[in-house]
């Protein structure tokens, strides 16, 4: 089951970053201050070329690097040592990142689709993400978008809480490799029983949706993505136990 800790503590989306301070998403930097703000964590898994997990959203080099091309064709190695931008550190791999989280506060970890042009293919991203996990102490989740990362993430780690990534909109022109069947089951969040989840993480713009009600009346914790105001987070929250936030210092409970 979800630890009680993840629906207290805000969860930085990304971990707490913010460029201009030289911490940029799911760096070092940002988990640091994240840890130092008291905030909960989300992070994204991307596989490197040798089957390490690493801390890293995008497919591609591009955007958050000086570098090009897909991540999962470079080593681990080779990901460390290329810097990030606006920032002082490399790429960490998921291991650094745990043992500099060290269960201070509640870790959500996103596992990106490897079942995608750019990715390297379902299992060995979910295998390398238990084996990092194997001996962790402290509060720690598992999610992402594709049900089947989930279900073989959860078969390798029976012992850690998993959950799933949703949303409504699952349409054929943003997403033109699932078929229908495909997409409606993704909006109707159909595989919850089966991968084992004990949450959803839902865009808080569709928490109105009525199966996420009915989740909820079931027992599901509801979390939510990604709020960028304190308005946005007071609406998400009529519904949503906690938010998944960026942009803004979200507001802790009282000690």
């Amino acid at each position: 089951m979800l630890d009680p800790r993840f629906l207290s503590l805000p969860i930085a989306h990304r971990a707490y970053h913010d460029r201009a301070q030289r911490r940029p998403e799911n760096s070092l930097a940002a988990i640091r201050a994240a840890i130092a703000a008291g905030y909960g964590i989300e992070i994204d898994l991307q596989l490197s070329a040798d089957g390490v997990a690493m801390v890293f959203h995008d497919y591609l080099l591009d955007r958050l690097t000086g570098e090009t091309g897909p991540l999962h064709a470079r080593t681990a190695a080779e990901l460390q040592a290329i810097p990030l931008r606006d920032a002082d550190e490399g790429i960490p791999t998921f291991a650094e990142v745990l043992d500099l989280v060290a269960g201070q506060v509640p870790l959500l970890v996103e596992i990106k689709n490897q079942n995608d042009p750019n990715g390297a293919g379902l299992g060995p991203l979910e295998d390398a993400a238990a084996q990092a996990l194997r001996g962790y102490q402290g509060p720690v989740a598992v999610m992402g978008f594709n049900p089947e990362t989930i279900a073989l993430f959860h078969a390798a780690a029976p012992d850690v809480a998993v959950g799933l990534t949703t949303y409504a909109e699952w349409s054929a022109e943003d997403f033109p490799d699932l078929d229908d069947d495909q997409r409606a089951r993704l909006r109707e969040i159909a595989d919850y029983d089966r991968v084992g989840a004990s949450f959803i993480s839902h865009h808080w713009k569709d928490l109105g949706m009525a199966r996420v009600a009915a989740l909820k009346a079931e027992g599901a914790h509801i979390l939510c993505w990604t709020i960028r105001s304190p308005e946005a987070e007071a609406k998400a929250r009529e519904v949503a136990e906690n938010v998944t936030f960026e942009g803004y210092a979200s507001a802790l409970p009282d000690a």
